[in-house]
């Protein structure tokens, strides 16, 4: 059994770069500290939907790219203690204070039981 992190949240397009740069401190980060996996993926191919669609669920602008991301751990008990290790790892400690380079709040996060593998 496994379990997933996920995340979708709008980043814009000049920012990519800056988001990059920080999604490969974040891989390196929590990988040390134990975590199975770790994606950060740019949208090729999202349509927006009638309903819904990725760029629906966070109010994508049209200066944005939408950005799918994962965390792959052993269990929640497993994500739990990486993600402890992951909040205390100095490393991390300026992202408290440093601009974001996307709109944190409209970031849809949730961990999620794998059920198919």
């Amino acid at each position: 059994m496994a379990y997933v992190d996920g995340f979708i949240l709008p980043v814009p397009k000049k920012n990519l770069a800056a988001y990059k740069k920080m999604a490969k401190l974040g891989r390196k980060v929590w990988r040390e500290h134990g975590a199975i996996d770790y994606k950060e993926c740019v949208a090729d191919d999202v349509s927006v939907g009638k309903w819904t669609s990725f760029p629906r669920s966070v109010k994508l602008k049209k200066t944005e790219t939408v950005i799918f991301a994962y965390i792959v751990y052993k269990s929640r008990k497993h994500r739990d203690a990486v993600n402890k290790k992951v909040m205390a790892d100095k490393r991390l400690a300026s992202m408290g204070t440093m601009k974001m380079p996307f709109d944190a709040k409209r970031m849809i996060f949730g961990g999620f039981k794998v059920i198919v593998t």
